[in-house]
């Protein structure tokens, strides 16, 4: 056998990544002009890609003589930089290329080598409703026009409304595949109700009835991309993928979902370290997390309604991870509290303080302090590169509704807690699944357990 049928064999379980990749962004801000923008530089040689593991990670496969170490791309047929194609959504009419510059992330300098790419990029209407984010007043949204009125659509039309914006966009593109991701903001919290969100006929019928305190719009985006055959992301806490209606929807298409909320800095902290306590058998009595940012994202969250959402996504690590009916001794009460407040001067830079109260032998306490300075949005934009790309994959190979393996880039992971299932938020477990999944997408023996 050659080399050539070789790599065919090896690809045997995914179809070839060819033609353009459309990626089409709710929202157009921070976190996606900076995406988008550091996409457009890498492709032209003027930046590098750090911190996506889609273009720098290696993986083993194999054992003994045959073991090696491959990038991502070199085991699995993932699509090339080159053939991504951007759109978004943004309830601001602005392009990307003044979003870009607005949020103050990348360099003017930087932002200016790509600007006519950037200033392609025109966000279509959003499908906005302001009694989701409060602090939000946008201009750019879809209406209903009626006579001399104007009015806000309802969830349905929405629904087709988007539909009609992803077809447009594939053929106006020549996109051969389209991605939908969430990078918009955190939205009011809605919790799973069974009467409109277990089963994939009533979530319908609320979003005809235009029941707006059940259907997010949000929710909309996802049933849109879903009923299209566009792989959806949600990079919000939103409960948008969190309804077993979108599951079922999901399956009927044959589409792949992931969620929820990128796992950037203060949660990717907190999934790696906790493990050290917990295989150390060290004791918790208590573990405080706050924030301060000032960007887009930081107003919204100043709301308590969506910073419940947040609130809700960022303590559910340590319960999974921690557990105190496997040693009470050790993780029995102890006190979680999560912050986040908002800080105009800080922009995008976010900092955030871990204070973890632990005790050891005889049960002596002891302290752990954590100080991440980071920056918000470049620690999320090569997370939405790899989910991209990843979900793109997912689907040339067959796979379809929840992406458990992607669990590694979300703070809150999904996860079927009808079936009484467990989120997977230890780090180290959650990348033990990203690798297996893609050996097995490359022919490989999924080799590794995950304990």
């Amino acid at each position: 056998m050659n080399e050539f049928d070789d790599l065919i064999m090896k690809y045997l379980n995914v179809t070839p990544a060819n033609g353009r990749l459309g990626i089409m962004i709710v929202g157009n801000g921070a976190v996606a002009t900076t995406f988008m923008g550091g996409v457009l530089l890498v492709r032209k040689g003027l930046g590098k890609p750090i911190g996506s593991m889609t273009q720098y990670d290696k993986i083993r496969v194999g054992k003994g003589d045959d073991k090696k170490y491959l990038k991502y791309s070199d085991i699995v047929p993932l699509a090339r930089l080159d053939d991504i194609v951007f759109g978004c959504w943004d309830a601001y009419p602005q392009n990307a290329y003044q979003s870009a510059v607005y949020a103050e992330v990348l360099k003017k300098e930087d932002i200016d080598q790509v600007r006519d790419e950037l200033e392609q990029i025109v966000p279509m209407p959003a499908a906005f409703d302001k009694n989701y984010v409060r602090r939000i007043d946008g201009d750019n949204i879809k209406l209903m026009e009626n006579g001399e009125l104007t009015k806000i659509p309802s969830r349905w039309q929405m629904v087709e409304m988007l539909r009609d914006d992803i077809r447009r966009f594939k053929q106006e593109k020549q996109c051969d595949r389209i991605v939908v991701l969430w990078a918009a903001s955190t939205e009011i919290y809605v919790p799973v109700d069974k009467q409109y969100h277990y089963r994939l006929e009533d979530l319908e019928a609320a979003m005809k009835a235009d029941d707006r305190d059940h259907v997010a719009p949000s929710m909309c985006y996802a049933y849109a991309a879903l009923q299209e055959g566009c792989p959806f992301i949600m990079g919000a806490p939103n409960t948008t993928v969190d309804i077993p209606a979108i599951w079922q929807l999901a399956e009927q298409t044959h589409t792949p979902i992931a969620g929820k909320d990128f796992k950037s800095g203060q949660t990717l902290v907190k999934s790696g370290f906790a493990p050290i306590i917990s295989t150390r058998c060290l004791g918790l009595s208590g573990w405080f997390s706050t924030n301060i940012l000032g960007n887009r994202d930081g107003l919204v969250l100043d709301e308590p309604e969506n910073f419940h959402t947040k609130e809700v996504s960022k303590l559910s690590t340590l319960e999974t991870i921690l557990k105190a009916d496997e040693q009470p001794d050790l993780y029995k009460d102890y006190y979680h509290k999560v912050r986040i407040n908002y800080y105009p001067p800080r922009n995008d830079n976010k900092e955030s303080w871990d204070n973890i109260d632990i005790y050891g032998w005889l049960n002596y306490p002891m302290q752990i302090k954590i100080n991440f300075l980071c920056r918000d949005s470049i620690l999320a934009a090569p997370i939405c590169l790899d989910l991209c790309l990843l979900m793109d994959l997912a689907q040339r190979a067959g796979r379809y509704g929840i992406q458990q393996f992607l669990s590694f880039f979300l703070k809150s992971p999904m996860h079927d807690y009808t079936k009484g299932e467990e989120a997977v938020n230890h780090l180290y477990q959650q990348y033990t699944m990203l690798k297996n999944a893609l050996r097995e997408m490359g022919g490989y023996e999924a080799d590794e357990e995950m304990e």
